[in-house]
């Protein structure tokens, strides 16, 4: 059991209010809040040893590549990395995707295919739709059906010899459904395809274990999960990482600079140009010690029971369609009133001081399929509590009143 009152006593922001209302802040798949530690590491980091980090032989240069290098072995870690070196540090999960999109363009060739789901985020689709246009590879895509979840006879219709490149999301933000990754990378592997696997919803709520996924490339951002924006990470297997070229050219990821030729950096270095986000890094690295210190286990049954007390009550409302009924979900309600704007609920909402995401979610294709223009999308983390649903569904009960 979760002390939820203990834990909310963490995230400073959640004693605020919102138009006169107190915060009921259900955006948590766009960004989740931050705890005061990982606040207090931040500060820490620019009050105390703000330095460049690699190289330096002062004791602040050197302080700070100790905690920034200890960060990448805590997420090495809890992610169950063979080598910390597989772990590239970036500046989130959408430069994580097109890191490996590029050094595929240099691997790939006219006539070989690459697959994705309907379930994917923009930052999922397009990135391989600029590599075929490099390539002439072709793109397929796994079909969803009703429910918001990948039609598993079809993927497998896809996979032949000619596939290079299956990419899936873990959890689809849009509708929270929990893909069959292990199985997905298995059939994959089974035609020597790589797998690359978005995390980025996934990693709020359970702890992946790279290895016994067998996954040949892994990313998410910190932000999901108790951290900064602008930082992330990509998991590589060494030997993918090896035969990638590198993705930027500049300083820290060279061995060798001349005129004539240069030399790259072995790994992580070799992804890693330029200054990194070293406070981002480190306060990474906060972030995962803190959710592990409450616990993966006890933050996805507690969640799960919102979901379905969620689900519950928000169809007791009249007119209500969720979007997205998987069998296996984490706590993410898209739904609409009928006949009612999405943004017009969320605009209601808002002044209610519930805060929830609107639109399309960057996932134009799923709503597509739904022939719907977005949704309104309730995400819940394990700081949320079922009072705040109540005030969620308060709001929608009104929101339908006035808009009906």
């Amino acid at each position: 059991m979760l002390d939820i009152k203990t834990i909310r006593k963490d995230f400073p922001i959640l004693s605020r209010q919102v138009n006169g209302k107190p915060l009921v802040y259900f955006d948590n798949a766009a960004t989740s809040q931050t705890p005061q530690h990982v606040i207090d590491v931040i500060v820490d980091y620019y009050s105390s040893y703000n330095a460049n980090i690699h190289r330096g032989v002062h004791s602040l240069s050197q302080e700070a590549t100790d905690k920034y290098e200890a960060a990448r072995h805590t997420i090495q870690k809890h992610f169950n990395a063979k080598h910390s070196h597989e772990i590239i540090l970036t500046s989130g999960t959408t430069h994580s995707i097109n890191l490996v999109a590029n050094g595929f363009s240099a691997l790939l060739n006219k006539g070989d295919e690459i697959i994705v789901s309907a379930l994917e985020h923009h930052s999922n689709i397009v990135p391989w739709q600029m590599l075929c246009e490099k390539t002439e590879a072709v793109l397929k895509v796994i079909p969803m059906n009703q429910d918001g979840e990948l039609v598993m006879a079809e993927f497998e219709k896809l996979l032949s010899k000619n596939t290079k490149l299956v990419f899936v999301n873990h959890i689809s933000n849009a509708l929270g459904t929990i893909n069959p990754i292990a199985d997905i990378i298995t059939k994959a592997h089974a035609f020597g395809a790589a797998v690359l696997i978005d995390g980025a919803q996934a990693c709020p709520h359970i702890r992946p274990n790279v290895q016994e996924l067998d996954v040949d490339f892994y990313v998410t951002s910190a932000h999901k999960m108790c951290g900064p924006t602008g930082v992330g990470m990509l998991y590589g297997k060494e030997a993918w990482l090896n035969k990638l070229p590198p993705y930027q050219g500049g300083g820290e990821m060279i061995a060798d600079v001349t005129f004539e030729k240069t030399t790259y950096a072995d790994l992580p270095h070799k992804f890693e140009a330029g200054t990194p986000n070293i406070c981002g890094g480190i306060a990474f690295g906060a972030a995962i010690d803190y959710m592990n210190s409450i616990g993966f286990d006890q933050i996805a049954a507690y969640e799960n029971e919102l979901l379905n007390y969620g689900t519950e009550q928000l169809l007791s409302i009249e007119g209500l369609k969720i979007y997205g009924t998987a069998t296996h979900k984490t706590s993410v309600i898209s739904f609409n009133l009928n006949g009612i704007h999405p943004y017009d609920v969320g605009t209601i909402l808002d002044k209610m001081g519930v805060a929830v995401r609107t639109g399309h979610h960057c996932t134009q294709p799923i709503m597509d399929f739904y022939n719907i223009p977005g949704t309104v999308r309730a995400s819940f983390a394990f700081y949320n509590t079922k009072s705040e649903i109540d005030a969620l569904v308060n709001g929608v009960r009104k929101a339908q009143m006035m808009l009906s």
